[in-house]
C-alpha cells in the first residue's frame, strides 16, 4: 500500500528515472512486505532552485544529484524493517542508477488502513 514520491532535479534520462523508480519498488518488495503489484509512484522533476537543501546536514555531503524519496505507508513496520528499507534503497540506487549514497534521502510517513482508498470511493482496507 505504499505511495512513493520521488523528487529530484530535472535532467535525468528516462532510463535513469526508471532505474530509480524500479530500485525503490524492489526495495519495498524485498524489505517491507509489499506485494509486487502494489506499485504507486510519483516522480517529480524540479527546476534548479526549487529544491533547497543543506549540502552538509548531519555531516553528509550532498550534491545537486540529491534524490528525495518520500514514502507513505502503514505504520505497522518496526524500526528494523525501516532500517532495512533505507539500506536497500541506497544499495539499489547506487548500483542501478549510479547515485551516490550521500545523495539519497528517504522519509517515511506512516498512516493506517482507514487512510487509503484505491478507487470506487471506498476505504479499500476496511470491511464494507
Amino acid at each position: 500500500m505504499p505511495l512513493a514520491r520521488i523528487t529530484l532535479l530535472k535532467g535525468r534520462s528516462p532510463e535513469t528515472l526508471r532505474a530509480i523508480a524500479d530500485g525503490v519498488h524492489a526495495a519495498l518488495v524485498d524489505t517491507y512486505s509489499v506485494p509486487h503489484d502494489d506499485r504507486f509512484q510519483i516522480i517529480e522533476q524540479r527546476e534548479p532552485g526549487e529544491i533547497i537543501y543543506s549540502p552538509t546536514y548531519l555531516g553528509i555531503e550532498r550534491t545537486d544529484d540529491l534524490v528525495i524519496v518520500h514514502i507513505v505507508a502503514g505504520h505497522w513496520r518496526d524500526e528494523s524493517a525501516k532500517r532495512a528499507l533505507y539500506r536497500a534503497i541506497a544499495d539499489r540506487l547506487t548500483v542501478k542508477a549510479g547515485l551516490r549514497r550521500e545523495d539519497i534521502q528517504v522519509i517515511i510517513t506512516s498512516n493506517d488502513k482507514p487512510d487509503w482508498s484505491f478507487g470506487n470511493g471506498v476505504a479499500s482496507y476496511l470491511p464494507a
